[in-house]
């Protein structure tokens, strides 16, 4: 008698993990872009599910759509990357520019900024907290 075996589920939480950490993003930077707490991000990212709504939101933050994240494959990924490296020639030269040659596919500076903004911003809150404090 043969049982059906069900392939394991996809855990999109980890899928959403991995594509931020490839974006370079910290899960506050995430959590700023959704406007919710880096916890929220956290939970997110522990979740084999996660609501279509919040899937959205969190596919715009990053840069991809939900298909994208529902299609994510580290393995491709690496695929990507080794046939990228592979098809250069074996000098080293021309494996070095075509590192440097990368743009990432978000204004880095902007997000500096923002960051920059929001931690002086909550600065700002803790010294007048502590100056209401005081009076």
């Amino acid at each position: 008698m043969e049982t059906a075996t069900k392939s394991p589920r996809p855990h999109i939480g980890r899928k959403i993990s991995r594509i931020r950490e490839l974006r370079g993003m910290k899960q506050d930077a995430l959590a700023y872009e959704l406007g919710i707490t880096q916890q929220a991000v956290s939970k997110i990212e522990q979740s084999e599910t996660v609501e279509e709504e919040t899937l959205d939101r969190v596919a715009k933050a990053l840069g991809v759509t939900k298909e994208g994240i529902d299609a994510f494959s580290e393995e491709a990924i690496f695929n990507i990357i080794s046939n990228t490296y592979n098809n250069t020639s074996n000098d080293s030269s021309s494996l070095i520019a075509s590192s440097v040659n990368y743009q990432p596919t978000f204004n880095t500076i902007e997000k500096i900024v923002e960051l920059y903004e929001r931690l002086l911003a909550s600065e700002k809150e803790k010294v007048e907290l502590l100056k209401s404090s005081k009076k």
